[in-house]
Parts: C-alpha cells; sequence; structure tokens
C-alpha cells in the first residue's frame, strides 16, 4: 500500500515533468526553427500555425487534466457502514478504493497519472484528457522530427529511419558528432511516440467500454449490465454539449443523469 500511495505521487510529478520540458521544447527550439521561412506572411508563418495548434492541444489537455482532479467521484460514505448501509449502494456501480481510502460511484479505476479515482463525474473530462495528450505527445514528436532532420541533415523518407536514429545517434553523441541538446530532443521523440500511443490505445479502450454501457471494474469483475442503445451510453458520459466540451475544457454536464441511473 506504501508503494502505491507514493506512486501516487510520482507519477502526476512525472506527468508534470514531461508537459514542462515539451513546453520548453516548443517555445526555444521548435517555434525558432520556424521564423525562419522569408516567403511566408507573418500571419500564416508557420511558427503561428504551430504556436497556436500546440496551444489549443496543450491547453485542452492541461485543463482536462485539472478538472479530472477537480471533479472528483462522490464519496459514498454510506457504503462503509453497516451491511444494510451498504446493500444500498448497488454493487456493479460502487468500489472502495485502497488509494484514496472511499467508495466511489460507478467506479471505473484509479490513475495514478491524476492522482484521482476515475468515475461517472470525471470520466469524460478523463477521456479528453487522454485524447488530446496523446495528440500534443505525437505533434510533438512530427515537430521534433522536422526539427532534427533540419538540425542534422536526417532523412526520414524510409521507414526504418525512425527506428535507427536511436542506435545511431547515441554512437554519433559519444564521438561527439552529435550535441547534447540534439541527443535529449531524440530521446524526448521516442518518450513522446510512446506516451501518445499509449494514451490513444487507452483512449479508444475507453470509449468502446462507454459503447457497451460498462466500466473497466465491471469488466475486470465479470458484472453483467444492462443492454441499452450505444447513443444513450454515450450521451450519459458526454452530455448533450458534447461538441462544446471537446473545444473548450469544461466540467461534465452528464454527471446528474448518471447520478439518477445509478440510484
Amino acid at each position: 500500500m506504501l508503494a502505491l500511495r507514493l506512486l501516487n505521487v510520482v507519477a502526476p510529478a512525472y506527468f508534470l515533468c514531461i508537459s514542462l520540458v515539451t513546453f520548453v521544447l516548443q517555445l526555444f527550439l521548435f517555434l525558432p526553427s520556424m521564423r525562419e521561412d522569408p516567403t511566408a506572411t507573418p500571419l500564416f508563418s508557420p511558427a503561428v500555425l504551430h504556436g497556436a495548434l500546440f496551444l489549443f492541444l496543450s491547453a485542452n489537455a492541461l485543463g482536462n487534466y485539472i478538472l479530472v482532479i477537480q471533479n472528483s467521484p462522490d464519496d459514498l460514505g454510506t457504503c462503509q457502514g453497516t451491511s444494510s448501509q451498504r446493500s444500498q449502494c448497488p454493487p456493479p456501480s460502487t468500489h472502495f478504493c485502497r488509494v484514496c481510502s472511499r467508495v466511489t460511484l460507478r467506479h471505473d479505476h484509479h490513475c495514478f497519472f491524476t492522482g484521482n479515482c476515475i468515475g461517472s463525474r470525471n470520466m469524460r473530462n478523463f477521456i479528453l484528457f487522454c485524447l488530446y495528450t496523446s495528440l500534443a505527445c505525437l505533434y510533438s514528436m512530427v515537430a521534433g522530427v522536422a526539427y532534427i532532420s533540419a538540425v542534422l541533415s536526417i532523412s526520414f523518407a524510409h521507414p526504418l529511419a525512425f527506428l535507427t536514429l536511436l542506435p545511431t545517434s547515441i554512437s554519433q553523441f559519444f564521438s561527439g558528432a552529435v550535441l547534447g541538446s540534439d541527443m535529449f530532443v531524440i530521446l524526448m521523440l521516442y518518450l513522446w511516440f510512446a506516451v501518445g500511443l499509449a494514451c490513444a490505445g487507452f483512449c479508444c479502450h475507453q470509449l468502446l467500454l462507454i459503447l457497451r454501457g460498462q466500466t473497466r471494474y465491471q469488466v475486470r469483475k465479470g458484472v453483467a449490465v444492462r443492454a441499452r442503445p450505444w447513443r444513450k451510453n454515450l450521451q450519459e458520459v458526454f452530455g448533450k454539449r458534447w461538441l462544446l466540451g471537446l473545444l473548450v475544457p469544461m466540467f461534465n454536464v452528464g454527471t446528474e443523469s448518471a447520478k439518477q441511473q445509478d440510484k
């Protein structure tokens, strides 16, 4: 239990450090390298377009990250009492988290990167956090590849060029042909690629469970759920104003309906 609580502190700090490093690299390396195009107009220059797109992706990722933490699942304290009190809580929708030390409604899982449980109130923010984190990481990887290609005169036309970049760069780094800053960017390329793919896969998995009207906890325990139309399952999580929530970080508008259906 001590290791889990320690991980609950280290994982958010790890995510915030990666976010800070990504922002610094974008601001001081990638954006200045895009200002050297004299043919582009100031309004539609690559630096301005790149900065606006990265700001949109990162703002949505960090905004939904904060909302996941602030919009914590309900603590059903009555479920921790006598057997008669615990019987009032529907077993398919509740679970006691040992890390958070509370019983949450429609528990899905505990996310160590946010240090919080994921349930009915913050599920939509969590999915959007995974989505925009994946897009921000993959977009940063593309910008980093363009930067490395220009600085080191490396062509990525061959499909295996990215896979052989790391071992080749390591040997050149120890021989003095690659600077330390460029080597750090190359390492970040693989980290962005791994985090981006992981978040994309996790986001797709969560969306599939939502379409089925299930949570990860229910699947793990083999709990059967009632069959409902997939549109209703989506609306329960994303609400009626799903498009606005997709563009701007906001609280889960489907919380109240989810509560009423679980009671």
